[in-house]
């Protein structure tokens, strides 16, 4: 007898509220549109942004399972999982948007084919692109070599080199594969009760070509289903420039091999994978730090090379100046002034996004103060300070020239800043498009709004022609030339998913147009320029202000120098810690940027962090009863939210005797 529910929609979150929420409206019109009893779990994985709270509010109608930390997306899924009571089961990540009809096609399909255990589909990114991870083959030891060495993207059609993503099987028609995307992964109850769960060994990647290879080992067939779409705004390619990526995407293949295949291949495999580790890995730190560092070394140069311009300068024409000045001027002197200049910019925001040229003003002004209040201390070094004032100009001129050269090379725009205003139109009735305008205004997005275009006929003529209306949606190629538009923002309470989709796909122009959307009822704006970019968004939410460039500055900038002052102090103030070895050892770790002195110890944080050594939960006033885990939590989301250096300075003067604890 079939099960009373048709669908079980499981969706893992970490932290991606403003995805969450665009998925679960989709999966609710999905819903209504099979017609057929469905149950939709989200598992959150200790989120501080407000996901929680969020789905209890907009969709009561979901089960939603809160964890207490992050066990990983295996893990996750299959505490649903083992809840999930649907003839189906759809594993869909949150940063996804199904079409109307997805749910009922795919069920469809399934029911017509009863010798399909999983079902995936075409993936667009968020620009309307095939996604070429919809479809993947077994990444067998021959296979995973020609991606791991780059054959596979080379020769992407070829039957040989190109069987990771199947590129020679056209995504336009329905297929049978090996592997499904853990993205849309749709399986058979049955089947998943013949071979089990998720492998929870695996941390995040490859669990799903785990669990698609035990499905074909147990007899079932996996299908590439053409006949639906949805957008997924994060490919396969997201982060491939991130270490911490490659190590856990190329380990997770490690632990297929060895589970799956022969000892002696499985190690011979293993060494190709884990060559391949420390070479990805290698090449990923480079292109990091060349990426990172070009910027500010060009700085340097720039700033070294006008310092001896005008050192040249000044021993020729300045007749105080009796002789040329010293090898050392040049060779330690500058240096040391180039470092404190371009150091006391970063901690001014020089280098923070946008530009502004009042950072670089500060930043430099200050170094030079200091260069100048420090030269006098050292009669040996002491050198000319109209030198050292001039160089401060010149520092200005040519951080601030050096971004204006790039931005024309870039943009063929004179502009200190590689930001620039966005030409936007809004599909969407005229309500809507007012309130993405209200929204964008609020987010103080670099945009102008153009107008309006109607999402159909009718509207448009039974009301009076506004202004700011520039026609009707099927006049939107015409409007995107003739406006000269970067982008358009879809409102979702007007269009459904899949006329946004199918206006994706129809409208590829060079130069490319952006889109994001709008989704019924939200306050974030939601897109993503490509399956290489990670989503983006504006919303008048409230940022974490610990997280803001500047504070993190701040913060790194107050444990060096407490770690300092405390080391410098050590002899007397180690007698106050309770654990006083703990004490030195942990003035050594802040300093080296292993540890922080304050920070999240019971929250999970939306970024990597240094372990803290005190928590703002642990300067929470007395009570007869210890704090709950939820109350912590909740006591370092507000320090989070309203964080300020001098916070920390509180917290370490009133947890002073607990600075030696283990962090």
């Amino acid at each position: 007898m079939p099960s009373a529910v048709a669908l079980s929609v499981v969706i893992v979150n970490y932290n991606v509220c403003y995805f969450l929420e665009q998925a679960l409206l989709s999966v609710r019109l999905a819903v209504e549109k099979l017609g057929r009893p469905v149950e939709v779990f989200v598992v959150d994985n200790n989120s501080v942004d407000g996901s929680v709270a969020m789905v209890k509010a907009r969709f009561p109608e979901v089960i939603l399972l809160e964890n207490h930390d992050n066990p990983g997306f295996s893990k996750a899924n299959n505490q649903a999982l083992r809840r999930a009571r649907g003839q189906y089961v759809l594993l869909l990540n949150p940063d996804t948007v199904v079409e109307e009809d997805t749910f009922r096609l795919c069920c469809e399909f399934m029911d017509a084919h009863p010798d399909a255990g999983g079902l995936g589909v075409k993936m667009l990114d968020g620009q309307g692109m095939f996604l070429p991870e919809s479809k993947r083959g077994l990444p067998t030891p021959w296979v995973a070599f020609y991606k791991i060495f780059g054959l596979a993207k080379l020769f992407p059609k070829s039957r040989r080199f190109g069987r990771y993503h199947l590129g020679f099987l056209s995504p336009e028609h329905t297929h049978e594969i090996e592997v499904l995307s853990g993205a849309f992964m749709l399986m058979r109850k049955a089947a998943l009760d013949q071979v089990g769960l998720l492998d929870e060994d695996y941390f995040m990647y490859g669990e799903d070509i785990d669990l698609s290879y035990r499905l074909t080992q147990g007899g079932w067939k996996n299908y590439y289903f053409a006949g639906t779409r949805i957008i997924h705004y994060k490919g396969e390619s997201t982060k491939r420039t991130s270490v911490n990526y490659v190590f856990v995407f190329y380990r997770a293949m490690v632990i297929f091999a060895r589970k799956h295949f022969a000892p002696n291949r499985a190690g011979a495999f293993s060494f190709l994978i884990n060559l391949a580790i420390w070479l990805r890995a290698g090449a990923a730190v480079a292109q990091r730090l060349v990426v990172q560092a070009a910027p500010v070394l060009l700085d340097a140069g720039l700033i070294y090379g006008g310092m001896y311009f005008l050192k040249t300068y000044w021993e020729q024409n300045h007749r105080y100046v009796r002789g040329p000045y010293p090898d050392n001027y040049m060779a330690v002197a500058v240096p040391v002034y180039v470092g404190v200049w371009l150091l006391s910019a970063f901690f001014s925001g020089a280098y923070d996004k946008p530009t502004r040229a009042s950072r670089i003003v500060r930043g430099i002004f200050v170094g030079t103060v200091l260069i100048s209040a420090f030269s006098n201390f050292l009669d040996a070094w002491r050198f000319s300070k109209a030198l050292i004032v001039l160089g401060g100009v010149w520092a200005v001129a040519a951080l601030v020239l050096r971004r204006v050269a790039t931005n024309f090379i870039r943009h063929r725009r004179f502009s200190l800043t590689d930001e620039h205003q966005k030409n936007v139109a809004i599909v969407g009735s005229a309500e809507e498009a007012q309130r993405v305008r209200h929204l964008l205004e609020h987010a103080g997005a670099p945009a102008r709004v153009i107008g309006y275009i109607e999402p159909g006929t009718s509207a448009a003529k039974a009301a009076p022609v506004a202004d700011d209306l520039l026609g009707e949606v099927r006049q939107l190629d015409d409007i995107i030339r003739i406006y000269n538009l970067n982008e358009l923002i879809f409102c979702g309470r007007d269009l459904a998913a899949s006329q946004i989709i199918g206006l994706m796909v129809e409208l590829h122009r060079q130069p490319p147009v952006e889109y994001k959307i709008l989704p019924q009822g939200s306050e974030y704006i939601i897109g993503s320029s490509g399956k290489d970019s990670s989503g983006d968004y504006y919303t008048l939410d409230i940022t974490l202000n610990l997280f803001r460039p500047a504070q993190i500055r701040n913060k790194r900038l107050l444990d060096i120098l407490v770690s300092l002052l405390l080391l410098l102090a050590s002899p007397v103030v180690v007698w106050a810690q309770q654990h006083k070895l703990g004490f030195l050892r942990n003035c050594l770790r802040v300093l080296a940027g292993s540890r922080t002195w304050v920070g999240l110890r019971y929250a999970t944080a939306p970024r990597r962090l240094a372990r803290a050594v005190l928590s703002a939960a642990d300067a929470a006033p007395g009570t007869t009863a210890p704090l709950t885990a939820a109350t912590r939590r909740r006591l370092e989301l507000l320090y989070a939210k309203e964080y300020e250096a001098s916070t920390d300075l509180a917290l370490l003067l009133r947890c002073f005797r607990w600075l030696g604890r283990e962090a």
